[in-house]
């Protein structure tokens, strides 16, 4: 098997394995994860019926109940990449005087991860109980679009503050719910929203770092070698120009490990910094994943009925207040005593 065909099979499975995530950890189902539930449906006919209920089960288990799979993969796969850059990488780099402080970055990126890792995790969302349920209801105002007053969740039996949502997988109603990330197993809400972004951007400053290093290394093995000025001869025996696909398989079979390990930092600085510029588009205009996301399909919603017939509504964010105390809001959450002070 030559190098093109391992490398576009290891690229299918790092790309499928992203976008089945994306599916499955979202409770709304877009176009893409339809198109799955249909080819599920064909193949349901071909599959004996214990096996579809055993992998309903599992991914029932895995993606709308709350558990550690993630955490555990999400560990293993920055050990396997820190494992790679230190034994590998690392050393070669060494031997090449590269400057040491820029070879520890990615170590002080890692530990600052890890702390707002734990606190995103660890921290309260903001679990709205019936103790502290009077204050949250007056922080933010109805808009009586996305969010009406008077609704009771069934579940917590509760009237549900204005921003808030009920998660299914943890059970609970959050206060300015964003989303459920699987990632650090643990709601996105007012109290650790902050914590999120953080570990967002050191982890997306983490892949980037380590891809930026490990291609100058690369970037500088092949200049050291004078390879490009170089030639080779292939199975019919005719001579060739050293050309850029015979320089990427040349460094695969000399560094297979590095390459793959390049190819996967690559693609997840550019799936997390697509990301990241969303989450910094959502705190820059007040609005979370969730009234994003309801604020394109709000025709569909049942509130709208309320509305009068012969008036289109329009959906407008009426929670920014200005870019500065939009991110104000994200760092240090509004409280009843500051919203009475701005009436």
């Amino acid at each position: 098997m030559d190098f093109l065909t391992l490398f576009l099979m290891y690229l299918c499975f790092v790309l499928t394995t992203i976008i089945l995530v994306c599916i499955y950890s979202r409770r709304k189902q877009s176009f893409l994860a339809r198109s799955v539930n249909g080819a599920a449906q064909v193949l349901s006919f071909v599959i004996p019926t214990r096996l579809q209920r055993m992998t309903q089960k599992v991914l029932h288990r895995l993606f709308h109940t709350r558990n550690c799979l993630f955490v555990v993969l999400h560990i293993a796969l920055q050990a396997a990449v820190y494992g790679e850059y230190t034994w590998e990488v690392f050393g070669y780099c060494w031997e090449l005087e590269f400057l040491i402080h820029l070879l520890l970055l990615p170590y002080l990126l890692l530990a600052m991860n890890t702390a707002f890792f734990i606190l995103c995790s660890r921290a309260n969302p903001g679990i709205i109980t019936k103790s502290n349920h009077a204050p949250l209801i007056k922080i933010y105002a109805y808009d009586a679009v996305l969010f009406q007053k008077g609704i009771v969740c069934p579940t917590c039996n509760m009237e549900k503050p204005a921003r808030s949502k009920h998660c299914s997988l943890c059970n609970i109603c959050v206060h300015r719910f964003d989303h459920h990330c699987v990632w650090v197993n643990n709601c996105i809400g007012a109290f650790n929203t902050k914590y999120f972004f953080l570990y967002l951007f050191t982890l997306t400053a983490m892949a980037a770092n380590i891809a930026i290093i490990t291609a100058a290394f690369l970037i500088q093995v092949v200049l050291l070698s004078n390879m490009m000025h170089g030639s080779y001869i292939d199975d019919q025996g005719q001579e060739h120009a050293i050309e850029i696909l015979f320089l990427i398989q040349h460094l695969f079979l000399t560094f297979p490990r590095i390459v793959f390990m390049l190819g996967f930092v690559i693609l997840l600085t550019l799936v997390l910094g697509a990301y990241c510029c969303f989450n910094v588009y959502l705190a820059l205009t007040n609005q979370t994943s969730n009234e994003w996301y309801k604020s394109r399909r709000y025709g569909c919603s049942h509130h709208l009925a309320l509305q009068p017939q012969d008036r289109q509504v329009i959906y407008r964010n009426i929670y920014s207040n200005g870019v500065w105390m939009n991110l104000k809001e994200i760092f240090q959450p509004p409280t009843v005593l500051e919203r009475k002070k701005k009436t």
